[in-house]
């Protein structure tokens, strides 16, 4: 099995093969198989993430979840924890790591959320994540009241047959990718 190290740079290469234009065709066929699931429909509360240039770009899809009636909060990274504020498109600055974070001050209970999108570097079809290193999403998704169902969502070229993972790594509840199937480790070569 490859190290964490050599995966995450693997899967920097090739997201970064894929155009600006591909990864939002991408994102937008992932995300309508997020919003097809029945714990999407019944979420009232949504938390996903404003994502960074080589994640499954979110700025779209979270505007779309507004103007649909959801409540869409995303994370705030203070120090070593990470916390969620309600989403506002024109609320919004650049934070810790470069990633734009929602400006406010009433901090979302994890009880109050209903679903999570979660981000990682890779992932298994079985739920198994490797995140970027920081275990900010593993500290989150193990707080007491946290209850919402995980979804991973992630390009092909993300998904491996089996990665390292640690006892105290939460895996998510379903990986949804850009197409029906995922191919085999060696076919992942290509991005999508």
């Amino acid at each position: 099995m490859m190290e964490k190290s050599d995966i995450r740079r693997e899967v920097r290469q090739r997201i970064k093969a894929l155009s600006p234009e591909e990864r939002l065709a991408k994102a937008r066929s992932i995300f309508g198989r997020v919003e097809a699931l029945d714990s999407f429909q019944c979420a009232e509360c949504v938390a996903a993430f404003v994502a960074m240039p080589d994640e499954v770009p979110t700025k779209e899809v979270l505007g779309r979840w507004l103007d649909m009636g959801k409540r869409v909060v995303v994370p705030r990274v203070e120090g070593d924890i990470m916390r969620f504020y309600d989403y506002s498109p024109e609320r919004v600055v650049v934070g810790a790591y470069g990633i734009e974070e929602p400006v406010g001050d009433k901090e979302v209970a994890p009880s109050e959320i209903d679903l999570i999108i979660v981000p990682a570097r890779a992932f298994t079809l079985a739920g198994a994540r490797l995140g970027r290193g920081g275990g900010f999403y593993d500290k989150y998704m193990s707080l007491d009241g946290f209850r919402a169902y995980k979804v991973g969502v992630a390009f092909r070229c993300q998904i491996f047959e089996e990665l390292p993972i640690d006892d105290h790594d939460i895996l998510v509840d379903r990986v949804v990718i850009c197409r029906e199937k995922a191919a085999s480790t060696a076919a992942n070569k290509k991005c999508c």
